[in-house]
């Protein structure tokens, strides 16, 4: 995909270049590159603190691998738009190798994307059964099956998925529409689109019910509204991005200059949801009516304390429904 758009970038600047279209490009690419720094310095600050100094659990190790993604979509997303700025700017930007590097980075920076898609389903799949079957969760999930080795297992989905796209699916292949490109780009969207986002719709719907009945009693577990936000965020940056790549593919839109366009405004989508993800969590883990100074650490502690809150629900269920039983 990013191939198609260099070169669609080129022809740009060329077809509109007395109407300094190709200002208005690199003026959104320089903005887009300065939120991939400020993400960056929020996702690499959020992995700090709960890899070294705040106790994990079975969610922060998702949250740990989340911000992993985060970063390195980040890193090379910057990079990629520093050639999209080089090709606006610079009359011959291409050097000898231009296209292996531009596929380097796009497998860095799919692998990045799926996988964080994988992982932000996990964790929100699993926050919705516990809230479900808080019995069934608490005493009868696989021990065996730690947040890690799932981790794990996305990871290396996600990086087949980037992989088979861009290897099996070349720039020669997307230009000419080849069965393989068709087959992979089908298989792209119905993970994207038809598994992942219903997943991440009901699971999300679940947990607003979940938090609209629990904040009448008292304030919800912050873990609830985090994950209900970051999905919300990821929804709205992964349908333009895969309805981006269908447009780009099947050759939809009327010129170039549009699919230098509708590519940098799904950029934007995507690199916000990065770059808001780690603030997210300092906002909903900081307590505002306290006036007293608090740290980072403590916003996220709060953030992510839930264990025993989780327990001592489960507990109270187990109880009530012993009771009960002992009564009848």
């Amino acid at each position: 995909m990013n191939n198609t758009t260099k070169n669609g970038t080129n022809q740009a600047t060329a077809e509109k270049y007395d109407d300094y279209t190709y200002l208005h490009f690199t003026i959104a690419a320089v903005i887009c590159l300065g939120f991939c720094l400020i993400g960056l310095v929020g996702n690499i600050t959020i992995f700090w603190y709960l890899c070294f100094r705040i106790k994990t659990n079975k969610y922060t190790i998702y949250i740990i691998n989340l911000s992993v993604a985060d970063i390195i979509f980040l890193i090379f997303s910057a990079l990629v738009l520093i050639m999209y700025i080089n090709a606006l700017m610079n009359p011959k930007p291409d050097f000898p190798g231009v296209e292996s590097f531009m596929l380097f980075l796009e497998i860095f920076c799919d692998s990045a994307q799926y996988s964080g898609m994988f992982i932000l389903t996990a964790i929100s799949v699993e926050r919705c059964l516990s809230v479900l079957f808080p019995l069934w969760y608490q005493y009868h999930r696989p021990q065996n099956v730690s947040s890690s080795l799932i981790c794990a297992v996305l990871w290396l989905i996600g990086c087949s998925e980037s992989l088979i796209e861009n290897l099996v699916c070349t720039h020669k292949g997307f230009i000419m529409q080849t069965t393989e490109c068709t087959a992979v780009h089908i298989m792209v969207f119905f993970l994207s689109i038809v598994i992942c986002l219903p997943i991440m719709v009901i699971s999300s719907l679940t947990l607003f019910i979940k938090v609209r009945r629990t904040f009448n009693k008292r304030y919800p577990t912050k873990l609830y509204i985090i994950i209900l936000i970051a999905v919300v965020i990821f929804i709205s940056s992964v349908v333009p991005f895969n309805f981006t790549g269908l447009l780009m593919y099947f050759k939809l839109l009327p010129s170039d200059i549009h699919v230098v366009a509708l590519h940098l405004a799904s950029m934007y989508s995507t690199v916000l949801n990065c770059t808001l993800d780690p603030y997210i969590y300092f906002v909903i883990g900081k307590q505002w009516k306290q006036k007293s100074s608090q740290s980072i650490q403590d916003a996220l502690e709060r953030a992510f304390r839930i264990e025993n809150d989780e327990n001592r629900d489960s507990r109270s269920t187990h109880t009530s429904n012993t009771s009960s039983q002992t009564h009848l």
